[in-house]
């Protein structure tokens, strides 16, 4: 008999069993049973040490038996020790259900979400309807039929985004009135709001992405003064009536005369900064009377019927709505900028 074997032999194992079982059931918290388990079950126990030297299988099945019992005995006590301490604290910590919870931060609209929202109210009231077209354009309807020439910059790929020779992502959001021209039969009162894409320098008034707001005004006998009222009407929600607005003569293809509406920068008050490249004004965007091309190009007698056209960028009325110093704040997310408005 081997120095182990008669180890195994000496101990009495079920009174080995009965003082662990015993033990671990007197465990009145979790430090004492775990206590009894390393004490009976641990790898310095008199067990673990019998079982590493067991050669013969009668020994190992009564050794293994042993241990699989106080193993599970010491597993129930733990789910018992667990339930009385979930009783007590059931009895003892006293919750008011009807107290309020912690209240969890509400995030509110973007920036220029909140503008989008001012231009619509401030179109709908006037009779507009809003439209949502399509981001991927064609040639024929991003240019050509807004009597776009072969040659104008706007048509290099330096400065627009191409798929193929026929489609690039819409460069305005112009192309909804041909739609409209289109779809109905005058009068038309429309805005058209989305993203649009050209290869701009990322500045402080620009960034290849963002998002416009162009209208279309077709009827009888309608003319620039009509433009400039509702241009003035849409500014002043936007700015209020302290904010300074001017119209300049500009050239566009689309229109004939056009005119771009400026507003007074109120970062500086007129005087000149960095933002408003030190004149004193932001521009707005690009208006003007429908050229007849336009009309012509769609089917629309220029004889009977005249109209308008503009178009301002969201981001830029959101700009100077909060006297922003430079557009990028509005597209890179940073919540301790945007949580100001």
């Amino acid at each position: 008999m081997t120095e182990n074997e008669a180890t195994v032999a000496a101990v009495d194992w079920e009174a080995y069993e009965r003082e662990a079982s015993a033990a671990v059931a007197a465990a009145s918290g979790p430090t004492e049973l775990e206590d009894a388990r390393v004490g009976y079950l641990g790898r310095k126990s008199e067990l673990a040490q019998a079982l590493r030297g067991v050669r013969d299988r009668e020994s190992g099945m009564l050794l293994n038996g042993i241990r699989e019992r106080l193993e599970a005995a010491v597993t129930q006590r733990e789910r018992t020790l667990e339930g009385e301490e979930l009783d007590r604290r059931l009895r003892e910590e006293i919750v008011d259900v009807t107290l309020p919870g912690e209240r969890l931060p509400l995030g509110h609209l973007h920036p220029i979400t909140q503008v989008r929202r001012i231009v619509e109210d401030a179109f709908l009231g006037l009779g507009y309807e809003i439209r949502d077209d399509r981001e991927v354009e064609t040639l024929e309807y991003n240019f050509d039929k807004l009597a776009f020439a072969p040659t104008h910059p706007a048509r290099s790929p330096r400065d627009t985004f191409f798929f193929d020779e026929s489609h690039v992502l819409r460069t305005e959001t112009s192309p909804s009135q041909i739609h409209a021209l289109e779809e109905h039969e005058p009068p038309i009162y429309m805005v058209s709001i989305g993203r649009v894409y050209r290869r701009d320098a990322i500045t402080a008034t620009r960034y290849p992405i963002f998002h416009q707001f162009e209208g279309l005004a077709v009827d009888e006998g309608i003319t620039l003064a009509d433009l400039k009222g509702t241009l003035l009407h849409v500014m002043r929600a936007l700015y209020g009536p302290e904010r300074r607005i001017r119209f300049r003569t500009h050239f566009f293809p689309f229109t004939e005369p056009s005119i771009e509406p400026d507003v007074s920068c109120g970062i500086c008050d007129g005087a000149g900064c960095r933002t408003c490249k030190h004149t004193g004004w932001i521009e707005m965007g690009g208006a003007g009377v429908v050229d007849p091309q336009v009309f012509e190009n769609v089917g629309v007698d220029p004889e009977r019927w005249s109209g308008f056209a503009f178009g301002c960028g969201l981001e830029r009325a959101a700009q100077l709505r909060h006297d922003i110093p430079d557009i990028r704040l509005l597209w890179e997310g940073d919540l301790r900028v945007l949580r100001q408005f």
